[in-house]
């Protein structure tokens, strides 16, 4: 059983406040293997009084120290990589060669980027008289998911430490292992005491108390709808600057002038990546009804090529997912695959139960559902696992207003042969990022969601500028020479 039972605070590994433990579970065999602390609020106080100095000195750092240290991070986090891909393959079931291509891989793209930010970044901005300045917002809070866990660290902690900010992170206490690998990177690329520190936990116990902490200038956070509200709620009393990620149900629009096959098969691919668990996972697929047979055969043969393997496979590669991260998402998934069943659905192919020849482990067949109507609850509700809902429509017009009919708007798709109207199509949905024929992630481009699925962007410039207030000082220039 490895144990990692201190927290990261200014600068140092320290035993938690009060003892308590909490065991890591690998979902591929249901064992625990690993054994962390539970923080509280005194250890979240603790976090924060050494948060608020280091910002002292921290925040009137030099663009070029910043620079420099950045690049030490990325040093730090290569050297790192395979230990980081294997823990996130091992807490929370990524089949290796998915934690080491892009579990992984994100954090290190977002390092990249928020360097090349940085480089150029205009902080000073004169017009007219007037200077427009942009500092620091000040102490982060960050509480942070397991379904993509290094990815949603890195984009907030790297522009976050780019900006001049100081830093408190809460993880996800089911997945926590590569975070704390993440602040031994940190450690070692010399980023100074105070400026990143780590408190694990519950959000009842450790969330809660930083998003209510009068020494927190920012909440970002990363998670359900549900818990999102709670971090507003929690926040308010203090007015700090609160960035949301929260849920999706987002649409993957077919059009009729697409190529039926690779657009089918592809949406199932994409749904069914990282086992289901992505907030903008395309789990309704739109399909023209005169083509609603056809993709419906499509999808039930592309689900049957997904093999449901063991993360720790040697020679797994693309087409295979593993478990579900534990035994409360397997059974919340289980009961929303048999209520798809109950409310009439078209069960394609998956169900309920394990895979053929899987005892242990949360394990979900990839499962398609056809014929659905969009007031049915597997098309209104987040699943976040390997299930995708199938629903036809009449012209691009129904296709919109179907897809805009949820409480969520973080990402979307369109397939079409027309890229012209592909985009009109795009412009209408009320949704954050929109991928028009298979685009994939651009680390520059911003990330968030409309409606119920959070307020605030990440990636990129405008991820960046989330951590920066803004001043005006009047008089910058002279009257005499701004005249």
């Amino acid at each position: 059983m490895l144990e990692r039972l201190q927290f990261y605070i200014d600068g140092k590994w320290v035993d938690p406040v009060t003892p308590k433990t909490l065991d890591v579970v690998n979902p591929a065999n249901e064992e625990a293997f690993a054994r962390i602390s539970m923080g509280s609020k005194a250890d979240v106080d603790k976090a924060v009084a050494a948060a608020r100095r280091a910002f002292e000195t921290y925040s009137r750092t030099t663009r070029e120290e910043r620079l420099a240290l950045l690049e030490k991070i990325i040093a730090a986090y290569k050297g790192k990589y395979q230990a980081i891909a294997e823990a996130i393959s091992q807490e929370m079931g990524a089949p290796m060669w998915l934690s080491k291509a892009a579990q992984a891989g994100t954090g290190l793209g977002h390092l990249t980027e928020t360097l090349k930010i940085l480089k150029d970044y205009p902080f000073e901005e004169v017009r007219g008289g007037t200077a427009i300045l942009k500092e620091p917002v000040g102490v982060c809070g960050f509480i942070t998911p397991w379904n993509w866990p290094i990815n949603q660290i890195v984009c907030k902690v790297a522009p976050a430490l780019a900006a001049g900010c100081t830093v408190v992170l809460k993880p996800s206490e089911v997945a926590p292992l590569n975070a704390m690998l993440f602040a031994e990177v940190l450690h070692e690329a010399g980023v100074p005491p105070g400026v990143f520190n780590l408190v694990n936990g519950d959000g009842p116990s450790v969330g809660e108390a930083m998003s209510a902490h009068p020494g927190i200038d920012m909440m970002s956070f990363t998670g359900s709808t549900r818990a999102g509200i709670a971090v507003a709620k929690a926040a308010a009393d203090t007015v700090k600057r609160v960035a949301q990620e929260l849920g999706g149900k987002s649409a993957n629009i077919v059009l009729d002038d697409a190529d039926l096959t690779k657009a089918v098969s592809s949406g199932v691919m994409s749904m069914m990546l990282n086992s289901g668990q992505s907030c903008n996972a395309p789990s309704r697929m739109f399909v023209p009804r005169g083509k609603n047979d056809a993709a419906i055969a499509i999808a039930k043969a592309a689900a049957e090529k997904i093999k449901v393997v063991d993360p720790a496979t040697p020679d797994a590669g693309p087409g295979t997912i593993g478990p579900v991260v534990s035994e409360v998402q397997f059974n919340k998934i289980q009961a929303l695959i048999q209520k798809g069943i109950e409310e009439g659905a078209t069960l394609v192919t998956g169900g309920p139960g394990r895979p053929e020849n899987m005892n242990r482990g949360y394990y979900v067949r990839p499962t398609v559902f056809a014929n659905v109507t969009n007031d049915m609850t597997i098309a209104r509700e987040e699943i976040f696992g390997p299930v995708l809902t199938m629903l036809a429509y009449d012209g691009d017009e129904d296709a919109i207003t179907q897809a805009n009919d949820t409480v969520y708007g973080l990402s979307g798709y369109v397939q079409s042969g027309d890229i012209d109207r592909a985009r009109k199509v795009a412009s209408r949905l009320r949704t954050g990022n929109v991928h028009l024929n298979g685009a994939g992630p651009d680390f520059g481009a911003p990330f968030g969601g409309y409606k119920q699925s959070g307020n605030g962007r990440e990636w990129g410039e405008y991820g960046f500028e989330e951590f920066l207030e803004i001043k005006a000082v009047m008089g910058w220039v002279p009257k005499s020479k701004a005249a």
